[in-house]
């Protein structure tokens, strides 16, 4: 799967995680993409609005441009990829910094069995 958001980056190949796709800016910053991650960028992009989704794009690139070394996962106590120096940050970490919040209606029944 190409991340076409993301098509004007240098790939990046991670010999020991080959399915985190990863990308380069010309300036040297690098940063993952965890296959969760994009699955929830991807799902929020048909669940809201189109403005919003781009937003999302916009502000990723700026959190790795400016932190030089990100990997974006699905949760950061249980990464799928283990780097030294790299910063975790997870899909709510990028939308509540836009003050875009998004309810997790994945809970279980509160009125149990």
């Amino acid at each position: 799967m190409n991340y076409e958001e993301f098509s004007e980056f240098e790939k990046v190949i991670d010999i020991a995680n080959p399915l985190v796709k990863g990308f380069k800016f010309k300036s040297g910053e690098t940063f993952f993409v965890e296959p969760a991650f994009y699955t929830q960028l991807v799902n929020f992009e048909e669940l809201y609005t189109s403005e919003d989704f781009h937003r999302i794009v916009k502000k990723m690139k700026e959190l790795a441009f400016e932190r030089k070394r990100v990997i974006f996962t699905y949760d950061y106590e249980n990464p799928f990829m283990l780097k030294d120096d790299y910063i975790y940050l997870e899909f709510t970490d990028v939308t509540d910094s836009l003050k875009i919040f998004i309810e997790d209606k994945s809970r279980g029944s509160d009125y149990g069995d």
